[in-house]
């Protein structure tokens, strides 16, 4: 029997046609199943066709694994999936979402909120190619990145996920996505998923759509805006990833004017199928299903069929796949979705696997395992680092310029709770969901990259909390301090005051009034600063969360190099302002405004 499918010297649409008209319905709807890799058998695998599986936030073979331990893991879940009736090769997938983040020793660059800063599209696409290289050296090959949201309000817990609160700075880093699916052939399809080889991971642009714009910053909240102001702030960075043919978009948790996109037919099918042309798939959040329920009591059959009628294609079921393969199975016999609508999200699906050359290539490739953390990619991340740093202030009134600062001081100290904690330096999506503290991975704090810096004769004093008799050393010649906020994601990230946490005001007074200060702010977004603060303060330096190489940050505070971040984000006076700007009323007396910051010269 002639198998088109098997043959990838046919076109992909034909391959398509004929791996779809082999397929029974509990195949089909095994190919629309995502479920998490803790409950992933190689009989649920082989038996029920199961589409992908996924790690959630943390979810490792075990504490520490390297990329080939990971490569391991999905090559087995691989080789039972290819022994299933007809040999449909699953996808992986993970949040790689500042690198590998999730892989002990990959390399982690800033979050999005610190490549905003950039404004290099080129930076970001060579981030992506350097990720997709770590990625797929872990045997995955599906990164749910990169999220293209618009924050609006920095009281979002995803704040540091976004490029921007301006709509052209967020479309113009959409660049990664070819650096992570590689850049697509003139005349290329419009739409159309493209994934250039081995060493590309299939693309998710992220969160469809409007989850920057929610009321009051809210995660998974409600974003109030007509059709047309939609359109043009949220919805045109996803303009620009499907013309670099990414391959599928994630619906987002949060609603429009009330309707959940998850069950929103209108968006999902009518405008992001049907008018935005795109042919790859829609993929849910993670138990995104199952937030429609809440109205409706346990009624999983309701949740599932209105996602799946909207135009949801393959859904991130994660623990209870059976029970979302058989009542989906009832919906589908019952009528109350139609078989057309699983074709055609099957179809989607086996698009995306064909394109990105799956049915060929299916297994890890071990000759990419050098890669990961390599000195290409950290020195990548570095200049990542010294692109993404903000300049806020250098130099009191009466004074001149305070940085760059003299790597020949006789003393320096060195303080703060963010000095020396590579897990506060990488914030959230780091090794776990949430990220964590201290050495997590491999990596380059503040304090480090200060004592590789300074010159044989300078004493660096490390103080996490600064001691009455270090601050009165009238020997030290200035200190650095470095606050900031503990990692989070999510909803755990929502926060209503967005005061500097760990005292870490307290702290900067407490130096600053004795020593002549650098204050270098860790944060995914900007937070209060009193104006004591700035005044007393004598360089302010918004880091963001830099990722791994904390030398990033030495070249530029000793010189070596120029700032060249601008603020990605308005960076308010009072938190009042930010329901101001939600009422409508823009503040006319931001701290700093969008596009803000200094340089040496």
């Amino acid at each position: 029997m002639d198998c088109v499918y098997k043959n990838p010297n046919e076109a992909i649409e034909a391959r398509v046609r004929d791996l779809l008209s082999r397929m029974t319905l509990k195949e089909k709807i095994g190919q629309m199943t995502q479920i998490e890799r803790t409950v992933a058998t190689p009989s649920s695998l082989r038996d029920l066709s199961i589409g992908s599986i996924l790690s959630c936030g943390g979810s490792a073979p075990f504490e520490n694994a390297f990329s080939s331990d990971w490569a391991d893991m999905v090559d087995g879940f691989q080789k039972s999936a290819l022994e299933s009736r007809l040999g449909i090769p699953l996808i992986y997938g993970i949040d790689a979402v500042h690198g590998n983040n999730s892989i002990y020793g990959a390399t982690i660059f800033p979050h999005n909120v610190g490549l905003g800063a950039t404004r290099d599209a080129d930076l970001a696409r060579r981030i992506g190619a350097a990720t997709a290289l770590e990625v797929r050296a872990s045997g995955i090959h599906y990164d749910f990145a990169p999220c293209v949201a618009v924050c609006k309000d920095p009281r979002w817990g995803r704040c540091y996920e976004s490029y921007s609160e301006d709509t052209e700075i967020v479309r113009k880093m959409t660049s990664i996505v070819s650096g992570l699916q590689g850049q697509p052939p003139q005349g290329h399809s419009h739409g159309y998923p493209f994934v250039a080889g081995r060493n590309n991971v299939i693309a998710c642009a992220k969160h469809f759509v409007g989850d920057g714009g929610t009321y009051k910053g809210a995660n998974e909240g409600n974003t109030i805006l007509s059709y047309e102001e939609l359109e043009k702030t949220h919805m045109a960075p996803y303009l620009d990833c499907i013309s670099q043919g990414v391959s599928t978009i994630m619906a987002s948790y949060s609603s429009w004017n009330g309707r959940k996109l998850h069950a929103d037919h209108f968006l999902l099918t009518e405008i992001l199928k049907e008018r935005l042309g795109f042919k790859g798939f829609v993929i849910s959040d993670y138990e995104g299903l199952d937030r429609l329920c809440h109205p409706h009591g346990s009624d999983y059959r309701y949740c599932i069929s209105s996602a799946v009628n909207a135009g949801i294609d393959m859904v991130m079921v994660a623990f209870r796949f059976e029970q979302f393969i058989e009542d989906l199975t009832f919906l589908v016999e019952s009528g109350e979705v139609p078989i057309s609508r699983i074709d055609d999200a099957v179809a989607r699906i086996l698009r995306v696997k064909f394109a990105a050359g799956l049915f060929e290539f299916p297994l890890s490739d071990g000759s990419l395992l050098d890669l990961v953390g390599c000195k290409q990619h950290r020195d990548l991340a570095r200049e990542a680092v010294r692109k993404s740093l903000v300049l806020l202030k250098n130099g009191k009134e009466s004074s001149k310029s305070f940085l760059p600062l003299d790597r020949n001081a006789k003393r320096v100290l060195v303080t703060g709770t963010h000095a020396d904690n590579l897990g506060f330096q990488c914030g959230g999506w780091t090794k776990t969901w949430y990220g964590g503290s201290g050495r997590i991975t491999v990596g380059t704090t503040i304090l480090d990259a200060v004592k590789a810096t300074v010159g044989v004769g300078t004493e660096v004093v490390y103080e996490k909390y600064p001691s009455k008799d270090t601050i009165e050393d009238s020997e030290i010649s200035f200190a650095i301090v470095a606050v900031g906020e503990a990692p989070y994601a999510e909803t755990l990230g929502d926060k209503s005051d967005l005061a500097i946490p760990f005292n870490g005001a307290d702290i900067i007074r407490l130096v600053a009034d004795k020593i002549p200060t650098l204050v270098i702010l860790i944060s995914g977004r900007p937070l209060v600063l009193e104006p004591w603060l700035l005044e007393k303060s004598d360089a302010v330096v918004a880091a963001w969360l830099p990722g791994t190489e904390g030398q990033g940050i030495t070249d530029v505070i000793f010189g070596s190099h120029d700032f060249k971040g601008q603020l990605p984000v308005t960076w308010f006076r009072r938190i009042e302002q930010l329901d101001q700007q939600i009422d409508g009323v823009n503040s006319s007396e931001p701290l700093f405004p969008l596009g803000f910051g200094l340089t040496y010269n």
